[in-house]
């Protein structure tokens, strides 16, 4: 017995959008075969996977959907995917936090899952234009009161986007008048060329004014995002420190990147290690586990 048979379906499904995008096509016989399933449960996944818009079913199998630079996902579409790789890196980029320090959340389903994370760091002081990140925090003191220690929350206001996400003038006006110690910045796409992208061009001022408050520019990002371009750049890799992903990125990916990047750490590596490697290794050979040092407090806020 194959033991893809005993794979939960969202991480069945993980690999075949993997597949796909890979290959730019596949057949539901080759899925059967790969996986040791059924017709049935690959057609099922199929079905799933093309109701969330990541693929396009075709006669006897899928094909990757070729989005326009301009399409911009809601947060349900988005928060069914890669549900294992979000939730090993908000763990990682978690462990990067200090008690006491002023951080940021941009918006995103990475964040998102970060943000609950976060809620027994003590003393944090937390600035987000994510609507959906700041109901966590909200949340949590809701139900368990107002306790020692819980996080102060600044929602920035501003327009809202498909993905949950306050910008505009109201938010970028908020945004720059604040200093943060640390950004956690999820993105639509990232490459070497383009940098950080959006395809939004109102967020995509938004995010820059958040990369320009903070200190340290953590970006919290799965595989899939690597190689994505949107309609509009708002930052270069170089003013990126950390870049947080899933294991699920290929080595020559992680060599590309680290030739960019300060840091990158590899949340999720199958001894369930973070793999940490520097600007300095780009042949990407991996460091001891955990990342980078956490930001010392600042007053500034």
């Amino acid at each position: 017995m194959s033991e893809n048979q005993n794979l939960l379906a969202e991480q069945r499904r993980a690999l075949i959008l993997d597949e796909v995008r890979r290959r730019g096509g596949v057949r539901v016989n080759e899925l059967t075969r790969k996986l040791g399933v059924s017709d049935m449960t690959v057609r099922r996944d199929l079905d799933a996977l093309a109701r969330q818009g990541v693929l396009e079913k075709v006669h006897g199998g899928a094909v990757p959907v070729v989005e326009a630079s301009t399409h911009e996902p809601g947060f349900e579409a988005k928060s069914g995917l890669e549900l294992t790789a979000k939730e090993d890196i908000a763990r990682t980029a978690a462990s990067l936090v200090s008690p006491g320090t002023a951080i940021a959340l941009s918006g995103g389903t990475t964040t998102y899952a970060l943000a609950h994370h976060l809620l027994d760091v003590p003393d944090l002081t937390v600035v987000t234009n994510s609507v959906r990140v700041a109901d966590v925090f909200h949340s949590a003191q809701r139900s368990s009161g107002q306790r020692q220690g819980a996080a102060t929350v600044v929602l920035t206001g501003g327009v809202r986007t498909p993905s949950d996400s306050l910008v505009g003038p109201v938010a970028d006006q908020a945004i720059g008048a604040l200093h943060f110690d640390v950004l956690f910045l999820g993105v639509h796409g990232i490459s070497p060329e383009a940098g950080l992208s959006t395809p939004n061009l109102a967020e995509a001022e938004t995010n820059r004014r958040l990369v320009q408050s903070a200190r340290r520019v953590i970006v919290v990002a799965d595989h899939t995002k690597w190689g994505t371009v949107g309609l509009s750049s708002f930052a270069t890799l170089t003013q990126v420190d950390t870049l947080v992903t899933d294991a699920g990125l290929p080595a020559d990916a992680r060599t590309e990147i680290s030739e960019h990047l300060h840091r990158l750490v590899v949340a999720g590596e199958p001894e369930g290690t973070a793999g940490t490697y520097d600007a300095e290794d780009a042949t990407g050979g991996a460091s001891s586990a955990g990342a980078a040092e956490p930001a010392e407090p600042t007053a500034d806020l």
